[in-house]
């Protein structure tokens, strides 16, 4: 007999005990604290067998709580005469963020040196506009001075890095020639595609210490009526296209003995499914990325390479607000079931961004962060 048995047979039976007077003690007061009506209720309704009458005139106590109502209900009501069919091509020029104001612009006072850019490589994808041009500019802001934009014009691309390269240089936050900002043409969805540019920007700077993945298309058709081929298109862009250049990116930091840093942009969707627009191929690719970043940081946290979640909310972006231009009343039912009664500018995601792929966050891995202003909590 072990020498621990006579103290766990002692105390398990003292357990046992005082767990038994327990019981009994709550059952004395669960009985006390019952209305009578309520004791003699279902005191009588187990010791009898009622009516045809009676059962007939319960179960009708009963239906009137089940009625339907005879409209959807409003929280959750979806509109399937909604639709939106992605191109790209009705964005223009438009970066989709703001440039300048609060905010913008190397931060000069005393900070946290764990959140500086300085010597990083940053690759990011989707960046000729939107949310990867706003994060392309953030790490430069925050001291980068190598930057990829890949997305999938090579055109829209080399000129977000010039203008980007510009604005540094004309607002004095950069010399000329500082600051090395490349734009690469990819459609991430296509596998070589991703393997050459990434063996490019390799080649170019020798290493990469930070990851992006902010390409993606969003598109709304009703579930029943969802063309095959676009869910496929919207699926190798938003979940294909991210593993391909998340593993491209992870083989390349732990060749180079890189302590990397993969971010993967998900959205508030991969937990919730939103109205009353109808995008389930959406929602579930999303979810799809939540989950890849989580797998991949388990897979990768001992080759020192890092992978997190950022998952926005509705940001006002130039795709937002060609969507919102057409529906003015979705806007407002967006903004209604928002605790904080607005949509989100880009520049929300900035802080969130530069946590999760800096120095500061050495010890956080396979995070998602929402950043929606409490959408997902109602």
């Amino acid at each position: 007999m072990s020498l621990l048995s006579p103290f766990l047979l002692k105390s398990t039976t003292s357990v046992a005990a005082r767990l038994s007077a327990r019981s009994t003690s709550v059952a004395g007061r669960r009985a006390s604290v019952l209305p009578s009506s309520s004791r003699g209720f279902s005191s009588s309704f187990v010791s009898r067998n009622p009516s045809d009458e009676e059962k007939a005139k319960l179960q009708a106590e009963y239906d009137k709580h089940r009625t339907e109502s005879a409209s959807a209900p409003s929280h959750v009501a979806v509109d399937e005469s909604f639709e939106f069919k992605y191109s790209g091509k009705e964005l223009g020029e438009d970066l989709g963020h703001k440039t300048d104001g609060s905010g913008h612009g190397r931060h000069n006072k005393r900070t946290l040196a764990s959140m500086s850019m300085e010597g990083k490589v940053v690759v990011i994808t989707g960046a000729a506009r939107g949310l990867g041009n706003m994060a392309a500019r953030t790490f430069v802001e925050c001291g980068s001075n190598k930057v990829a934009i890949i997305d999938l014009s090579e055109d829209d691309s080399k000129r977000a890095a010039t203008e980007m390269t510009d604005w540094f240089v004309g607002q004095g936050e950069v010399k000329a020639g500082e600051l090395d900002a490349v734009g690469y043409g990819c459609n991430v969805a296509d596998e070589e595609a991703v393997k050459k540019v990434f063996a490019d920007i390799k080649a170019r700077w020798g290493r990469i210490d930070i990851l992006v993945t902010a390409a993606g298309i969003v598109e709304n058709f009703g579930v029943l009526d969802y063309p095959a081929d676009r869910m496929n298109k919207l699926w190798g862009v938003n979940v294909n296209g991210t593993y391909f250049c998340a593993r491209e990116a992870a083989k390349i930091m732990i060749e180079t003995n890189t302590k990397g840093n993969v971010l993967m942009f998900a959205s508030m969707s991969a937990g919730v499914v939103n109205v009353p627009q109808v995008q389930a191929p959406y929602n579930a690719s999303k979810a799809a990325v939540r989950h890849l970043g989580a797998s991949m940081a388990v897979e990768l946290a001992t080759k020192n390479v890092r992978v997190n979640c950022i998952s926005p909310g509705y940001i006002l972006t130039s795709l937002t607000k060609t969507i919102l231009d057409k529906d003015p009343v979705l806007r407002d039912t967006w903004v209604g079931l928002t605790p904080q009664a607005r949509l989100g500018e880009p520049e929300d995601l900035k802080g969130a961004i530069v946590y999760l792929t800096s120095d500061s966050a050495s010890y956080t891995t396979g995070a998602n962060l929402i950043v929606d202003g409490g959408y997902s909590l109602v």
